[in-house]
């Protein structure tokens, strides 16, 4: 077989046989196929898509060309199972749903990512825990998750290589957004991750990475089916992205707020809403809890008895972190050198905001990155953030802004003046969950 006649082949909108998959696999991962040519094939498959046969051959190809993991000799007593986030601004719910779903009997071995474009990371927010390690090897990943139950890290070097090659490619030739790549890369490392279960958030809105509610739907009912045909139970939820998730954006800042999550010193309404539906689907799948009411019960259960946050504590401790991070998270963390408030500008409600723009007014603050190389500042970002439909009276706090400098502080503020619209008239409420996708789900 040769590379250019398999683009040539998906490039006339043929469909590719299982051995031309497998080939295409092995040339990515082991460099058969040069930069152009995997380029090449992804923007094929861009243009002309995978038909549900070769999503799922694909994606069990993608995981097959690395370590798969197994925790059948580890006797855990609990079912496997994860989460995964299509990514948003001030979404940090997997660093609470990991020990919340542990806590309730669960295992959980998520392999996290860094931010992309405007949505923050999960690893990101991490790396704000001074000793954190988010690069163990496998074996004290598999130790952690034995012991804890939890254990949220980096994607490895052995699982799923194929993909972090052909996601480089990706990221640089404007392919990222076709579903049967973004599928396969998904699914590929969390069958790696030898799981039992996987419950899918899937954003849609301003500050979504798959903005359109219909191209959202497609994408979670394409990770359903996949999940179906490589023998993983997979739930997804569309979750609204139109306003920031929880009160604050920003590394260190959302740290914050999973403490007081975790605590019960606060918990956003929408950020906990979304967290409970997703810890019951978890639950549920793993055959912990026989319904979702139950699954939400026994979750807020782990929640009021502290139990969760013991989970975390020991995370954050087997991982390198200080084991009294949940006491003095405060004294771990340097704070933004200015903080300034953003004010309404006049009276009425706040009646909508541009998500993304506010998450690339963070990136503007030095919380992100614009290129790979670029160290990002865990101090910055905003809190106190309202939420949409709060009547506001001209002057009024709607959100904090932590930056570097006043500059930067005022050029914040200018770029949230724009993103946040102020009307006076109620908008209509969104529901946080519009949708849940399981395999049944019809068309």
């Amino acid at each position: 077989m040769l590379p250019q006649e398999i683009i040539r082949k998906k490039r006339d909108g043929a469909a590719l046989t299982d051995e031309e998959l497998g080939f295409v696999v092995r040339g990515i991962c082991g460099g058969g196929f040069s930069e152009g040519q995997v380029a090449g094939f992804a923007m094929a498959v861009f243009f002309r898509g995978m038909n549900a046969r070769e999503r799922v051959t694909f994606t069990r190809a993608m995981t097959a060309s690395g370590t798969v993991l197994r925790w059948d000799d580890l006797k855990l007593g609990g079912p496997v199972l994860d989460k995964h986030s299509t990514g948003g601004v001030g979404d940090k719910v997997s660093i609470m749903l990991a020990p919340l779903v542990a806590a309730c009997g669960g295992f959980v071995p998520m392999i996290s990512g860094r931010g992309l474009g405007h949505t923050g990371g999960t690893l990101d927010k991490l790396g704000a825990i001074p000793g954190y390690r988010a690069d163990p090897d496998i074996n004290t990943f598999r130790r952690v998750v034995q012991q804890v139950g939890c254990a949220i890290i980096g994607q490895t070097a052995e699982l799923a290589p194929a993909d972090k090659r052909l996601y480089a490619v990706r990221d640089v030739t404007a392919t990222v957004e076709s579903i049967p790549l973004i599928s396969a890369s998904i699914l590929s490392k969390k069958l790696a991750a030898g799981l039992e279960g996987l419950v899918m958030d899937v954003k849609t809105g301003s500050g979504a990475f798959m903005e359109d509610p219909a191209k959202a739907r497609m994408l979670a009912k394409t990770l359903v089916s996949i999940g179906q045909g490589a023998d993983l139970p997979v739930t997804a939820l569309l979750t609204d992205m139109d306003e920031v998730l929880g009160e604050s954006v920003g590394h260190a800042l959302e740290m914050d707020e999973v403490v007081f999550y975790l605590t019960g010193r606060a918990r956003d309404p929408r950020l906990h809403e979304v967290t409970l539906a997703l810890a019951a689907e978890m639950l549920c799948l793993g055959k912990l809890t026989a319904s979702l009411q139950e699954g939400k019960a026994k979750a807020q259960a782990s929640l009021d008895s502290g139990k969760a946050a013991e989970v975390f504590s020991h995370m954050v401790a087997a991982l390198g972190g200080p084991s009294d991070y949940l006491e003095k998270y405060a004294q771990y963390t340097l704070p933004a050198k200015i903080v300034k408030p953003f004010a309404a500008p006049r009276s009425g409600i706040l009646v909508g905001m541009d998500c993304r723009a506010v998450g690339v007014a963070a990136i503007g603050l030095g919380g992100g990155r614009r290129t790979t190389s670029d160290v990002i500042d865990l101090t910055v970002g905003f809190t106190h953030f309202l939420r949409v439909g709060t009547k506001v009276e001209a002057g009024d706090l709607i959100a904090l802004v932590h930056a570097r400098n006043a500059t930067e502080a005022d050029a914040a503020i200018a770029e949230l003046q724009e993103a946040v619209r102020i009307g006076d008239e109620a908008p209509m409420v969104q529901p946080v969950i519009s949708a849940r996708i399981t395999a049944q789900t019809p068309e």
